[in-house]
């Protein structure tokens, strides 16, 4: 079902082209939502801009495309206002017949994708022996509410994990646990994550001060890439060891994703550099392999050189990330590919994708895109961390906010005197807790830092997950209430709209296709986030000024239908932030 601004757009293109002549089809229409209510819904804007065009004033342009205009079935009467502004108001007998088709629709109107692509989206990517932090937060939920949309629309999407397990790191550990704790090399679970995370930090200060030491890192290396047996089920260890703790974060966000590791694009990495060298794009400097693009400069304005191979001939992640675009393109046969990383490697994907451009790896028809994201901040406006300077344990801050939510939880029931089985309070507290964690975070223009606070984001005003929650809790307890099964209600049942609370609802309800849309083009997951806040709000204004169980038939049946259609409306946008929903709280 195309959205109102599709079809009010549609209508004044013909008119355009029956007033002024084939030649204006395609002419903006310059629609916007209106400013100001009482002058309407919608305001066409395109009288003046034709105005020098047709050489006739704007006002005089706007009559004749309200002559030509066919919009009764959707409108009323146009109106002229200003210089040349046309105002929209859309027809009640109109929004009601568009609420009823929705909620006969299990997508609520919202048609799938006609071209739909194969979508690559590479997203949380944690490193092997470390803890997952405060850090890989935002990709992995930002990645994964990507990832729900375009699924929503049809997509088929591979969600990749591009973890870090290869590499230096992985040479200077080992050949620190050999000294160590030789038995974390040969028996699984010989220690805890947080004791190799120590173990790492060990390693790497004594590979910065001591020569023999890196050394004889760098031969665990060699090892390692030569396939040597024990130095290979060391490492396989460590990263079976580290994937299964990432794999208890992953369930409790219920983030879904197919792991390819750094290690997967290692056997690919000498054909990238030999490529390279058969196009003739690569540059020796200072011992390195390296090639130049255009457009990109040092802070001392000399060209600045993305270095693929290293002076003692290994590789690095600008050499992985070009295998992988290959790999993603070649093999994956991705149409668009996207990267959801932090904003601090911008430039480095910039480069990246300039290089396998250059290289002609990039086909005309392929979109790559970068999907930075900012910091998360602490109180006092400056990086989350722990007292001790450290980043924030991922798992820490989640269970944080379920205590939290708990206490929350606990001390209102008391307040109630409600009294409620364990069973409910932990469902509840984990549910409220990781939702309330996930929306502060999607409720952002993902290209902006911002500041987290349990306090904020478990309050139960506001645009946080609780709010939206209470809003979808509000409809069940209705349905609980008046003992209603949504399911059952008359389809033949006509939607009335009379108060200006069911309008301003029904309006609101029917923008949720074009959100989706604009979020599959642009990424930014926040514009669900406002959407739904806006409808719990409108929602709340509705159920305040308009009663529906006492409400006399057939004006109850109709705004049964309006308070389901908000909770299904709220269920599945939620669901596309990863969030679920409660029957009660």
């Amino acid at each position: 079902m195309n959205s109102i601004a599709q079809q009010l757009k549609a209508r004044i293109e013909k008119a355009f082209i029956a007033a002024f002549g084939e030649s204006y089809a395609g002419t903006d229409p310059m629609l916007a939502a209106a400013g100001n209510p009482k002058f309407g819904d919608f305001q066409c804007n395109a009288a003046m801009s034709l105005g020098k065009k047709l050489g006739k004033p704007p006002r005089a342009i706007a009559s004749t495309i309200i002559e030509n205009l066919d919009i009764a079935d959707i409108c009323e009467t146009p109106e002229i206002a200003g210089p040349g502004f046309i105002n929209l108001k859309l027809k009640p007998a109109y929004l009601e017949a568009q609420i009823s088709e929705i909620a006969a629709d299990t997508r609520l109107g919202i048609e799938p994708a006609k071209t739909p692509q194969r979508v690559a989206i590479d997203f949380s990517s944690p490193n092997i022996a470390k803890e997952m932090h405060v850090g890989h937060l935002r990709s992995t939920i930002i990645g994964d509410a990507i990832a729900r949309t375009l699924e929503f629309q049809g997509h088929d999407v591979l969600r990749i994990n591009h973890i870090g397990d290869w590499g230096t790191q992985f040479g200077m550990l080992i050949a620190y646990l050999r000294e160590v704790h030789p038995e974390a090399l040969t028996t699984a679970d010989a220690l805890d994550l947080g004791d190799l995370v120590a173990f790492y930090r060990q390693a790497k200060q004594r590979f910065d001060a001591d020569e023999t030491f890196k050394e004889t890192a760098r031969q665990e290396v060699v090892k390692l890439q030569a396939g040597a047996e024990d130095t290979r089920r060391a490492w396989k260890l460590l990263c079976d060891q580290s994937r299964r703790e990432f794999q208890v974060i992953y369930d409790l966000l219920d983030i879904k994703l197919t792991e390819r590791g750094e290690s997967f694009y290692n056997p690919l990495l000498p054909a990238v550099i030999a490529d390279l060298n058969k196009l003739g794009l690569l540059v020796e400097s200072d011992g390195a392999k390296c090639v130049f693009v255009d457009g990109f400069t040092n802070k001392e304005g000399e060209p600045l050189p993305l270095i693929v191979q290293k002076t003692d001939g290994g590789y690095n992640y600008a050499t992985t990330d070009l295998a992988a675009i290959r790999y993603r393109i070649q093999n994956d046969n991705a149409k668009r590919i996207i990267y959801v990383t932090d904003s601090g490697q911008a430039n480095h994907f910039a480069q990246v994708f300039a290089v396998a451009r250059k290289a002609g790896w990039i086909p005309e028809d392929v979109e790559i895109v970068h999907v930075p994201f900012g910091l998360v901040l602490g109180e006092e406006g400056k990086r989350l961390k722990t007292r001790s300077g450290e980043a924030v344990r991922l798992q820490d801050l989640l269970d944080e906010a379920i205590v939290r939510t708990r206490q929350d939880l606990e001390d209102r029931l008391k307040a109630e005197e409600r009294h409620e089985t364990e069973e409910f309070i932990a469902s509840v507290s984990q549910t409220v807790g990781l939702s309330a964690v996930k929306y502060a975070d999607l409720s952002q223009n993902r290209a902006s830092n911002y500041v987290f606070s349990y306090d904020k984001m478990l309050a139960l005003q506001g645009n946080t997950a609780p709010y939206m929650l209470y809003a979808y809790v509000r409809v069940q307890g209705i349905r609980r209430k008046g003992e209603i099964n949504f399911d059952n209600l008359d389809a033949g049942a006509k939607v009335i709209l009379q108060s200006d609370a069911e309008l301003v609802l029904a309006k609101h309800l029917l923008q949720f296709n074009e959100v989706i849309n604009a979020v599959g083009g642009d990424l930014l997951p926040n514009r669900i986030c406002q959407y739904l806040f806006e409808l719990s709000q409108k929602f709340n204004q509705f159920f305040e000024q308009c009663p529906v169980l006492k409400a006399e038939e057939p004006l109850r049946t109709s705004r049964l239908i309006l308070c389901d259609l908000t909770a299904r409306t709220l269920k599945l946008g939620l669901g596309l932030l990863g969030i679920q929903v409660l029957e009660r709280m």
